[in-house]
C-alpha cells in the first residue's frame, strides 16, 4: 500500500474527516467492511470516493488509516 501524501498530510486529512465528510472514521470503516472486496487499496479508495462522492484525497486517507488499524488489530498490538 503506498501513501501518496506525507505522513503530516495524512494526519491532517484524518483529523478533518468528520467535519469535511459528515461521517467519522468509525462510520467509514463500517462502510469499508460492508462494501465490496478489493485486493488493492487504490481500488478500495476509488470505490469509496465514487460511491460516496468523496474527494479522492480523503478516500485514500480513510483507506490507509483503515489498513493501518486493521494490521494493528491483526498483530495483536
Amino acid at each position: 500500500m503506498s501513501l501518496t501524501h506525507s505522513p503530516e498530510m495524512h494526519k491532517n486529512l484524518i483529523a478533518r474527516v468528520a467535519r469535511v465528510t459528515g461521517s467519522d472514521l468509525r462510520e467509514w470503516f463500517r462502510r469499508l467492511d460492508s462494501g465490496p472486496s478489493f485486493m488493492r487499496c487504490a481500488e478500495r479508495a476509488t470505490w469509496l470516493a465514487d460511491e460516496h462522492n468523496l474527494p479522492h484525497s480523503y478516500a485514500s486517507a480513510i483507506v490507509h488509516e483503515y489498513e493501518v488499524r486493521r494490521r494493528t488489530r491483526l498483530n495483536g498490538a
